[in-house]
């Protein structure tokens, strides 16, 4: 057999995770705050809520969220915030201000801030 002869090259594909879009458009998230007193969680995922872009817990790493972002092209997010809620304390803790602050100073741009914290459930109650 001749060399070279029987064996092909075959190209490889590069994963690009970026969404596809025009110039000039922006490329949303969707970031969940979780602000108790005790700690803060960051999760950003995508606008359909299927893929995990970035999960962050403490109050420094929320800069790293945001590069997070712009390395996989999302420039723009949507912000939900969450008490603790139910049957505790239904105000944000004191990381969600913060964690807000470092999202906008770190060049993201805001769409909807909404408030989804838990506050028309009571104390279950037992019945015997």
């Amino acid at each position: 057999m001749a060399p070279g002869k029987g064996k092909e090259k075959k190209e490889e594909q590069v994963i690009n995770l970026r969404p596809q879009v025009a110039e000039g458009e922006n490329v949303f998230g969707v970031c969940h705050i979780f602000a108790s007193f005790n700690d803060t969680f960051v999760h950003v995922m995508d606008l359909s809520g299927k893929q995990t872009i970035c999960r962050v817990t403490g109050g420094m790493k929320v800069k790293d969220v945001a590069q997070r972002c712009k390395e996989l092209g999302i420039i723009a997010l949507h912000i939900q915030l969450r008490a603790t809620g139910g049957n505790r304390t239904k105000t944000l803790g004191p990381g969600a201000q913060s964690a807000l602050r470092a999202l906008a100073c770190s060049g993201m741009k805001i769409g909807r801030i909404e408030d989804w914290s838990i506050s028309n459930k009571r104390k279950p109650t037992i019945v015997i």
